[in-house]
Formats: structure tokens, sequence, C-alpha cells
């Protein structure tokens, strides 16, 4: 495949954990824009970069020019977060993301979601947990990532944007306690998950995106019926370092 025939994908916050995890790995399936913020490394993965802030639309629409597909993963990635900080890069940054990807003709945007749109049910223990439950978040973090499957939803409906909301665990090189045993995204299965979902064909959907740990609580049978994936890791089996 040559560099004129790939799919053209926008990676948002590619400055963090796993937005630059993804810029080299996907490299060679796709032909990548990264958008950065505040953290920008001296040498980025790939030539075509911008800056841009995700809560002002206007810097992040031109990002969007030419784009088939956009991985979210920009925005405020803490539990502990305030309503402010929030809402300011996970509520209106990511209708920006939406509504620009509408806007220029995108045709897919997967939202990096998270376990804790889920969260009070492992607080007490409620377990297995099923995307199709009705959401209980455990923060305001997790009320933004709900709220982002939400709009999804709206967009995919109203506008015909596909959206593939994916639950992310704990991305991590090896577990190191028993939580992030049961909880592991391992490198290599979260570049997978994420070919995955851009390859389906899918208009919207909502799967929880961890490697196949023995003692994992979230439904993973949703997520390999429904993209094909196929977890190589296991939290069980790796060695704790």
């Amino acid at each position: 495949m040559t560099e004129s025939t790939k799919r053209r994908v926008l990676i948002t916050g590619a400055g963090g954990r796993i937005g630059s995890h993804l810029a080299t790995t996907l490299q060679d399936r796709y032909s990548l824009r990264l958008q950065y913020h505040q953290s920008i490394p001296d040498q980025p993965q790939v030539a075509d970069w911008v800056r841009a802030d995700i809560a002002e639309y206007d810097q992040i629409a031109p990002a969007m020019e030419g784009i088939d597909a956009v991985i979210h993963m920009a925005g405020e990635p803490s539990p502990s977060a305030t309503w402010d900080e929030v809402h300011t890069a996970n509520i209106i940054g990511t209708r920006n993301v939406y509504e620009a990807a509408r806007a220029a003709g995108v045709r897919k945007v997967i939202l990096a979601s998270t376990n804790h749109v889920m969260g009070f049910y492992d607080r007490d223990g409620e377990w297995p947990i099923y995307v199709s439950q009705e959401v209980r978040p455990d923060s305001l973090y997790g009320v933004s990532k709900a709220f982002g499957e939400v709009l999804g939803r709206y967009y995919a409906d109203q506008h015909g944007l596909a959206v593939i909301c994916l639950r992310i665990g704990w991305f991590l090189e090896k577990p190191h306690d028993d939580f992030s045993r049961w909880s592991w995204l391992s490198e290599r299965d979260c570049t997978q998950i994420v070919w995955r979902a851009l390859e389906t064909d899918k208009l919207f959907g909502i799967y929880y995106a961890i490697s196949n740990n023995g003692g994992r609580h979230w439904d993973l049978t949703h997520t390999i019926e429904g993209l094909g994936y196929r977890p190589e890791d296991d939290g069980e089996l790796a060695d704790i370092p």
C-alpha cells in the first residue's frame, strides 16, 4: 500500500501516552496527522502535525481537512479533575471534534472513553459489567466521557458520522497490581483494538477496550464479536515488574 492510497487518520492528543503509542504503531497502516496542544515532542513521529486547542473550534477545524477518520485521544484524563477542567477539554473539546469532523466530511471518529463511565458498579463490586447497562460514572471525568458517548450517538443518528466509543481500561506496559491485572490494556492490544475500530463498518458502538485478562470484570465478548478483536495478552499471565 502506497502512502497515497492509505486512509488519512488524525490522532488528537498525540502527545499523550496512548496517542504517542498509536502515532508510532499505526504509521504502516495509515497516513497520519498528529494534533498536539501543550506537549510537543522534539521530533514528532510523522511530518504532518498541527498544534491546536480542541476547546477552540477555529483551531481544531483546519486539522480535519482531507481526513478520513479521527482517533480522538485528546482531553482531560484525570478521574480527579474538576468540573471546569472536564467541561473545557472533554465536553466543549469533544463537541468541537465531532462538529469539525462532520463539517469537513470526515467519515468516522473513534472516541477514547473510559471504564469510569461505569465506575460505581466497580466500587460496589457489581460484576460483570456490560455496555448495555445504564451508566454509573464515578467522577466528573466519567460524566464527561459518558457525555462524549451520548453526543457520539447523536452525531451518528443525526449526521451519519460513524462513532466508535472505546471504554479503555488501564493502558500500561505491564500490570503492577491486582487491579491492573484485570483492567489491563497492553500496548499491542491497544493498537489492534483501535485499528479494528477504524476498519469496522458499524455506524455506532460502545466497546470495552482491555486485554484478554483472565480476572476481568468487564464484558469483552461484545468487543470480540462486534469488532473482530482478538486480544493477545492476559494480565493474569503477565510478569509484574
